[in-house]
């Protein structure tokens, strides 16, 4: 089934298929952001690094900015970035320490 953009839907099936195909592409987006997050581990020296709590406010407050511009529920959206910035701390850590393991 050809993907249909929102508005022109007239099926449940349409629908569906639209929200699958934009949830395939928001994964593909995340591999690219936790490719960062690798690179991160890659160049920071320290570990203590990994945590920036001044860039995780910006990063939020970012996507609260395009969520209001865009219509969106910003206090939702800030939340959903709230947990994405810490799984990629956590993940950030994890590659920290294994290429750290691994060079020695």
């Amino acid at each position: 089934m050809p993907i249909q953009p929102p508005e022109r839907c007239r099926t449940m099936a349409e629908v569906r298929a639209g929200v699958d195909a934009t949830d395939r592409e928001l994964v593909d987006l995340l591999a690219r952001r936790f490719a960062y997050m690798d690179a991160a581990a890659r160049i920071k020296p320290e570990r203590g690094a990994v945590r920036d709590e001044r860039r995780k406010a910006e990063v939020i407050a970012n996507a609260r900015g395009r969520a209001e511009a865009a219509g969106l529920p910003a206090d939702e959206i800030a939340a959903i970035w709230d947990r994405l910035v810490e799984a990629s701390i956590a993940y950030e850590l994890e590659a920290w320490d294994r290429l750290r393991a691994s060079a020695s």
